[in-house]
């Protein structure tokens, strides 16, 4: 696992929600997403596109749980009615690059947090964000960026 300290910009965000249970759902609203964005012409190799689970499912009911599938667009991007717009804001992330493969992300999950405890920070009160590029895409890739602040 590769793990390195970034400040991410303030992005503007085209996204679609899922609300409900993390699982499978999340892919449909991540397909949505891609098949929005390839219409639009955005999905390119240098597109950034985020998966945001909103809540935490070990306080939140399942049924109540958002998941934003988002991709990143430029700010003079004119937007239509048949998707959100957001914005994520700049800050401070521990992000760590894994596998695309379900067990090396459940291993990055599980050992985020004691990595955390010894790097000099401490996690922000800010959602924890999937974050995938075409490139890290073709190579099977994707990054684990963690919010946090110095301790």
């Amino acid at each position: 696992m590769n793990i390195k300290v970034e400040t991410l910009p303030t992005y503007r965000l085209a996204y679609v929600r899922q609300v409900g249970p993390y699982g499978p759902a999340n892919t449909q609203a991540m397909e949505k997403l891609k098949k929005w964005a390839e219409e639009k012409n955005l999905l390119t190799e240098s597109a950034i596109i985020l998966g945001i689970p909103q809540d935490n499912p070990e306080t939140t009911l399942p049924e109540n749980c958002k998941y934003d599938a988002c991709i990143v667009i430029s700010k003079d991007y004119s937007m239509d009615d048949s998707i959100c717009e957001g914005e994520l804001s700049e800050g401070l992330y521990v992000v760590f690059k894994v596998k695309h493969i379900v067990e090396d992300i459940q291993k990055a999950w599980a050992k985020m947090f004691p990595a955390l405890q010894n790097s000099g920070y401490q996690m922000d009160n800010k959602p924890i964000l999937e974050r995938y590029t075409g490139d890290m895409i073709n190579h099977h890739f994707c990054e684990i960026c963690v919010p946090v602040k110095p301790l």
